[in-house]
């Protein structure tokens, strides 16, 4: 786009580059249309749509009236998300048209080489001075060595930035990069803090087949459960880790990104490779809830895939004689969560000896599906038709936000008050009292139970968390704590 506009070239003419959005006066001759309301009838007849169809949304006046109709737009925008099969988009804005090309194909990886092989100062720009610059303090010493995710979550909006095509940098490339910090980052002591991308285990990982990869538009490909045409063969990365470890200088690989937990059920080999060497005390990992109801809607799997994870977690550790913990996030007040769904969170968080002291309440964001439910009380999901949408519940009001979070810090008096009352009111009172078996004491300490407001102690995408185990109700939290590192 650089080079035409630098040759002269007319913006409204780019529409045969992908990735980009433009203004029209009208939809080009030769073009044919199909309306999004009929979307769904549309892709079961997608053979009988001609090469040069562009999918009409409803026009930005209708979307920004009509809550419903941006639930369809957004499911719309999230179905043409596959560069293999995705059309044009337009959508009427006034009396101009908005025009949006399709997804760019995925870099190869001697491109993905050549974007990250490019002469990078690895510092922060001169104009901050000797600031102290905590984002640029958490990546100095990292290495992301791919691009992508495959998972779609429904709360977040990677795919729509990096695609779900897996995008991954050779081994040399990764290799020259962490030659590189060691020998001109400064203040490097030896330790890559973190090697991943959006999601620690996904390198090289992609569907066995081409062509069902390019027909394909589901939103995920592991949920409900892991595509039967996934690939899930962890060894690439495996090698990469031990070439990586082997590096002179190189004295410890952590890997801080998140890790898909129910892909790596499918190597045993990669978390025991990923216990014995590249994990500091503690891994993070986001279950995000236990219950069905927010989990359809987050698109997670359910907690049962986390039991496995930690099985062999749990083993690999012992194996390996280190005593290493699991740092689950989970999310409160995300639509579809009811206020039973937090409570048997809180529940289950107690049974496991959990106590989250940072926890993250959900908050839209752009272009998430979850954004589009939490603004419409829709799910886009499945398809939307006026009249015949599902309809998902949403946790606006500030008491009820304030209430799951507090059932997800249960273990804090300035929460107990609240939790009583609720409980009271959910006719679980049962769950009040001084034994082991209860989630709230009867008790209040002196000075507690004045709840905080709605942005205290959140942390960013999932949470900063903090946890520690086998608490006590009442007391002190006590036991090893710390900060994992978010991306």
């Amino acid at each position: 786009m650089a080079h035409r506009i630098a040759r002269g070239g007319d913006p409204q003419t780019f529409d045969d580059v992908r990735g980009v959005a433009l203004m029209k006066h009208a939809v080009p001759e030769g073009w044919t249309e199909a309306h999004a309301d009929d979307i769904d009838s549309a892709d079961e007849g997608a053979r009988q749509l001609g090469p040069n169809t562009v999918l009409r949304l409803p026009a930005f006046e209708q979307v920004e009236a009509d809550s419903e109709t941006y639930a369809r737009a957004s499911r719309v925008l999230h179905r043409e998300s596959n560069p293999g099969n995705a059309r044009p988009l337009v959508q009427r804005h006034g009396d101009r048209e908005l025009w949006v090309t399709p997804p760019p194909i995925p870099l190869t990886t001697e491109e993905m080489d050549g974007v990250y092989e490019l002469p990078y100062a690895r510092g922060p720009h001169p104009i901050y001075g000797d600031a102290k610059i905590p984002a640029w303090e958490m990546i100095r010493f990292s290495v992301t060595i791919m691009r992508g995710c495959f998972g779609g979550c429904s709360f977040c909006s990677i795919t729509e930035h990096e695609g779900r095509v897996i995008q991954s940098r050779s081994e040399g490339s990764i290799l020259k990069e962490i030659e590189h910090i060691r020998d001109k980052t400064e203040g490097f002591t030896g330790i890559i803090s973190d090697i991943g991308g959006p999601t620690a285990n996904m390198y090289r990982i992609g569907c066995k087949d081409p062509k069902i990869e390019s027909a394909c538009r589901k939103p995920s490909c592991v949920y409900p459960d892991i595509c039967p045409n996934l690939n899930t063969s962890h060894e690439a990365l495996i090698q990469l880790y031990r070439k990586v470890r082997a590096v002179p200088g190189v004295k410890k690989v952590m890997v801080a990104s998140g890790v898909r937990y129910d892909l790596a059920v499918k190597s045993p080999t990669y978390i025991k490779e990923l216990v014995r060497h590249h994990v500091g005390g503690y891994l993070k990992i986001a279950p995000e809830h236990t219950e069905e109801g927010p989990l359809s809607k987050m698109m997670k799997p359910g907690i049962g895939a986390y039991d496995r994870f930690k099985q062999l977690f749990d083993a690999a550790a012992a194996e390996a004689g280190k005593k290493y913990f699991l740092i689950p996030y989970f999310i409160a007040a995300h639509p579809g969560t009811s206020d039973e769904d937090m409570m048997n969170l809180a529940i289950w968080l107690k049974k496991s000896g959990y106590r989250a002291d940072q926890v993250q309440t959900f908050l839209p964001s752009p272009m998430a599906l979850s954004t589009a439910m939490y603004h419409s009380g829709v799910n886009p999901l499945k398809a939307v038709r006026r009249g015949g949408s599902e309809r998902v519940e949403t946790v606006k009001g500030l008491k009820q936000r304030r209430l799951h979070k507090a059932f997800l810090r249960y273990h804090d008096p300035e929460n107990w008050p609240l939790l009583r009352d609720a409980l009271k009111m959910m006719g679980r009172a049962d769950l009040i009292g001084n034994g082991k078996q209860h989630l709230i004491p009867t008790f209040q300490p002196a000075g507690t139970g004045l709840a905080g407001g709605e942005g205290r102690r959140t942390g960013a995408k999932h949470g900063t968390q903090k946890f520690v185990t086998k608490g006590t109700f009442g007391a002190p939290s006590s036991g090893p704590a710390r900060k994992p590192r978010a991306r």
